[in-house]
Parts: structure tokens; C-alpha cells; sequence
């Protein structure tokens, strides 16, 4: 049973993370370093799996766990060469889609926060 109020609600729920997932993947879909370390063609998968996480992390459904087990983030992108050029990135495409939001400065904060705390704890590797 979920909290009565999330953070996951007081943003908006499942609209808001879509939102930021697709502003997000459309920079990714350009990027030339991201873009390879992503195997479906449409990057729809990808949206999903993010989606599901966020909105799992966030206080909403836990969709993701019951379809792919503890997130495990740190073993998930092992097989990619995530270095501080991947890792910025991955945080300038997603400053852009947290921008496109408009949410109140203290949930920007809050977001924003986990995000560049979660991009710095998926690098693995120093090398080019």
C-alpha cells in the first residue's frame, strides 16, 4: 500500500515522468556517444524501463520491480563504458527534460538531485 501523497503525485504522477522520459530519449535519440549504448532501434523499450523505475522510485507503481526484479543499476549498465563524457552527457539531457517540466523549485531540487547523484554513481570507467 502506497503513501496517501508521493512525491511520485505531487508532480503530477505518470504524465509528468512520461514527459520527462520522451524530453529525455529525444536527446538521447542525437546523441553519438549515448545513442550505441542503447540496442533497441526505437529506444521504446528504454522508455519503458525508465519510466517504470522512476515512477517506482518516486512512490508510484511498482510495475518495475514486478517485471524486472530489484533495479540493480549499477550491474544493469556494467556492460557500457559509462565515463565522465557519457555521464555529462546523460545529465545534459536530462536537465533539459527536468527544464521542460515547469515543476515548483523545491520538487526541481529534490529531482534533480537524485538524478545528478544517480549519474555519478553509474560511472565505471576513466578511459575514452
Amino acid at each position: 500500500m502506497r503513501p496517501s501523497r508521493t512525491f511520485y503525485d505531487e508532480v503530477g504522477g505518470h504524465e509528468t515522468f512520461v514527459r520527462l522520459v520522451d524530453a529525455f530519449y529525444a536527446g538521447v535519440a542525437e546523441d553519438p556517444v549515448l545513442k550505441p549504448m542503447y540496442p533497441e532501434e526505437d529506444l521504446g523499450p528504454a522508455r519503458w524501463r525508465l519510466t517504470a523505475f522512476l515512477e517506482q522510485y518516486w512512490g508510484g507503481p511498482t510495475t518495475y520491480s514486478e517485471q524486472r526484479g530489484h533495479p540493480r543499476l549499477r550491474m544493469r549498465h556494467a556492460p557500457y563504458k559509462v565515463n565522465p563524457d557519457a555521464r555529462d552527457r546523460w545529465l545534459t539531457h536530462m536537465r533539459a527534460a527536468v527544464d521542460t517540466l515547469g515543476l515548483a523549485p523545491i520538487q526541481e531540487a529534490t529531482l534533480w538531485d537524485y538524478l545528478e547523484r544517480a549519474a555519478h554513481s553509474l560511472l565505471n570507467t576513466f578511459e575514452d
